[in-house]
């Protein structure tokens, strides 16, 4: 009886302009047969900012080299110069 787990992605989507959702799924096998599936989702945006006491933002581009490559490329696609600028100004309008 063998029985193996493997990570399975099994969408990737761009949501709104910017947003890179990723769903994994867990699959659990027991001698080929599929006896568990479970689902993780994570969300990658362009960057992640911060406000300094001052005022002034800092934008830093998201690290996406530990994903996937199908995610890489997608996000790599989707995150044009445009769209991160996009996405700064956003970030920046939304304080409270």
């Amino acid at each position: 009886m063998a029985i193996t787990k493997e990570a399975v992605i099994e969408k990737i989507e761009v949501v709104g302009s910017w947003n890179v959702q990723v769903a994994t799924d867990t699959v659990i096998k027991e001698d080929g047969t599929e006896i568990s599936r479970s689902r993780h989702r994570h969300v990658l945006a362009p960057c992640s900012s911060s406000k300094d006491s001052d005022g002034r933002w800092t934008h830093t581009d998201t690290d996406i080299s530990g994903e996937e490559v199908a995610v890489r490329a997608i996000a790599n696609a989707a995150w044009t110069d445009t769209v991160k600028a996009n996405y700064k100004t956003f970030v920046e309008s939304q304080e409270v």
